[in-house]
């Protein structure tokens, strides 16, 4: 085992919140392999980079010599998560659970050890426990304590529907840590109510409650909503490596950081100097280029790590893009033309119409041929001519 101090420190990096602190340390001290469990429900078949930051932090612990249990919500995702929604959320069917558990189980091992991970469901426990158990469960919570949480609290107040199988996520998400005596617990800070429902659980089960560690929410390409599909602001761990670089690549400067310190693997202090570098006046497009080279290796390989690169080169520095360009925003569903016409590289529709079909107007490097065309949630470089650049964000 690591020194505590050292350990502590590459657990705590990149971390939202650590409840209690103190707890960690006392269990690292007892100097024995904690019980290390990360829940998922396999509600999508594709695994992106968002979901990536807290399975990094599980690796983590893994090369720490702790014991690490990726768990598979088969059993909760019928039920259905209802963090973060406005609506209740359709469940899932046993058939849509095992074949998206399936996938989940191939993709976690890109981050993953598999020879030290251990893979559980938690309809294992959960569907053993039967009527009388779940009464038991759903006794030890009061409706005003599940009203405390937010999303749960929004719906009330506005006069939003709240099924009642809703109210028992909570509980059985935090009866999987009775179940297997979980030491530490990791998720989204949107899961935090959750997690802290098992350290209360594990209490009323006479278990030492577990510590309960949040990651932040990685934020998507737009720069403003966190990484998701519905949003399609994500960069997906099996996209193709160019899609993966130029994607990347597309991210703000200041967001490079965030991905830095929530993707990256690289020491703190490297990190720590590449922001002093561009404080000097270093180009924080060279560093953009590593870190889309880091996450491309680690999904695929150096190989096309390099390729993506240089495929990048050939497709962006020929046109000799410039470093500085105006920057515009604009929502889901405009036409290519508008976009062209109010981000001020054609005086109107029509003309960027023409420009369109003359082929002289580009899409991060190569040309546009619809003007109908409709662009997803992204960052976009948009050329028309040699000359007029614009940074397009789509949101």
């Amino acid at each position: 085992m690591a020194s505590i101090e050292a350990a502590l420190a590459e657990i705590k990096r990149g971390v939202e919140e650590l409840i209690p602190e103190e707890e960690l340390i006392a269990k690292l001290k007892e100097g024995r392999p904690l019980r290390i469990k990360l829940g998922a429900d396999p509600t999508a078949p594709d695994i992106h980079l968002g979901h990536t930051v807290i399975l990094n932090k599980l690796r983590t612990f893994q090369e720490l010599g702790h014991d690490v249990t990726f768990l598979i919500g088969d059993f909760t995702g019928m039920v259905g998560d209802p963090t973060g929604k406005n609506t209740t959320r359709p469940p899932l069917t046993r058939e849509d659970v095992l074949r998206n558990a399936e996938t989940y189980k191939e993709q976690v091992f890109k981050i993953l050890d598999p020879a030290k991970t251990k893979i559980q469901f938690n309809s294992e426990w959960l569907s053993e426990l039967g009527a009388e158990g779940m009464i038991r469960l759903a006794a030890q919570q009061t409706v005003a304590r599940m009203l405390e949480r937010d999303d749960f609290k929004k719906r009330y107040t506005g006069g939003q529907p709240i099924a009642i199988h809703e109210f028992m996520y909570p509980l059985l998400q935090g009866y999987d840590s009775v179940a297997m005596e979980t030491d530490v617990e990791l998720g989204g800070t949107d899961q935090k109510f959750n997690l802290l429902m098992g350290r209360e659980l594990q209490k009323a089960y006479g278990q030492k409650p577990q510590v309960v560690l949040t990651m932040p929410l990685l934020v998507g390409l737009d720069g403003e909503k966190k990484m998701s599909k519905s949003a399609h602001n994500y960069i997906g761990i099996s996209e193709a490596p160019s899609e993966m670089f130029g994607k990347i690549m597309s991210i703000s400067d200041d967001l490079m950081w965030s991905y830095y310190d929530l993707l990256s693997f690289r020491p703190l202090e490297e990190i720590a100097q590449f922001k002093a570098d561009v404080a000097a006046g270093k180009n924080p497009r060279d560093l953009k280029v590593l870190l889309a080279k880091e996450i491309i290796a680690r999904f695929h390989s150096e190989a096309d790590a390099d390729n993506a690169e240089q495929e990048f080169v050939n497709r962006f520095a020929k046109n000799q893009i410039p470093d500085e360009m105006p920057e515009f925003t604009f929502s889901v569903g405009t036409a290519m033309a508008n976009v062209l016409k109010d981000a001020e590289l054609c005086s109107s529709t029509s003309e960027a119409m023409r420009m369109v079909k003359q082929g002289a107007a580009k899409l991060d490097g190569e040309k546009i041929t619809d003007a109908k065309l409709e662009l997803a949630a992204g960052c976009y470089v948009i050329q028309v001519g040699k000359r007029k650049f614009a940074r397009v964000t789509i949101a």
